[in-house]
């Protein structure tokens, strides 16, 4: 292409990228529209937000938090927590060693599993809700955060991520520590695990924050105020103040339950991101 094919080309590049950023702007403050407005209501008092006169709060307010923080909302947060942990070390844990053996091992019926994953995960979770809370029931796990974790563990959509990304890993790194005299299972904590960091990071997030963020398994398997998971908490917070309008309590607790995801997602953040690169050189 010539130099004046290029040069003319440019206004219209320039105006085009002008364009994606000043909608991608746009967009961004768009979404972040509703946590700045939470921000601001958490720091109001209950008598700014019943007279609605501006959005900035006059003063810097904290009383929110304080009250939050001092009644049932820490051992809430406290359930939500340790349940999200054990869920996501347990079910990265074993996604990556199904994902794995689905990828590298032979064995008989390996494509008949995969097939039947498949099947599995085109079935909504509302189908098989009611037969797996009769299942913990009888065997007397019901309000239980035992039952929380142990049907949240197996994630299918993350074994197909482990798998797709194993059959994409290099063999020949595998086969070189192999020569070297590594046994299967060294080959496979030290140099294969360490390799796949993007990939685990990527099902951690996506795993914690869908159980830190569910509400229909702890509605449904929990009914002792004490056990309550985040959102369950945050719930009946919201309906106890509703009818008198603190609002800025409400806020507060949504905005405290939203720090331990933004703490994860920009920890993981890197290995997140360089996921598709590191998957597409090794193709």
């Amino acid at each position: 292409m010539s130099v004046v094919a290029l040069r003319s080309r440019r206004p219209g590049q320039r105006w085009a990228s002008f364009g994606l950023h000043g909608f991608l702007i746009f967009y961004g403050l768009l979404t972040l529209t509703p946590f700045v407005w939470a921000l601001l209501t958490s720091l109001k008092t209950v008598r700014e937000i019943a007279v609605a006169e501006s959005v900035l709060p006059v003063a810097l307010n904290l009383d929110a938090y304080r009250q939050i923080l001092g009644s049932e909302f820490s051992t809430w947060f406290y359930n939500s927590m340790s349940v999200a942990l054990i869920v996501t070390l347990a079910s990265v844990s074993a996604n990556t060693l199904a994902g794995y053996a689905l990828a590298r091992m032979r064995f008989v019926g390996r494509g008949a599993v995969f097939r039947s994953l498949l099947l599995i995960i085109m079935v909504p979770a509302q189908v098989t809700m009611i037969p797996a809370f009769l299942i913990v029931a009888r065997l007397g796990l019901a309000d239980t955060h035992t039952a929380l974790v142990l049907t949240s563990v197996v994630s299918i959509g993350s074994i197909f991520l482990m798998r797709q990304f194993f059959i994409n890993f290099p063999t020949e790194i595998e086969e070189a520590a192999k020569l070297d005299g590594c046994t299967p299972l060294v080959t496979f904590l030290w140099i294969v695990l360490p390799m796949a960091a993007p990939a685990l990071a990527t099902q951690a997030i996506f795993i914690f924050m869908g159980v830190w963020n569910e509400f229909m398994k702890p509605l449904l398997y929990i009914s002792s105020i004490d056990n309550y998971m985040l959102t369950q908490g945050l719930n009946a917070a919201a309906k106890q103040y509703e009818k008198s309008a603190a609002w800025n309590i409400i806020m507060a607790g949504s905005i405290v339950s939203i720090v331990p995801i933004l703490i994860l997602y920009i920890v993981l953040n890197k290995y997140f991101i360089t996921l598709n690169d590191q998957t597409a050189g090794s193709k």
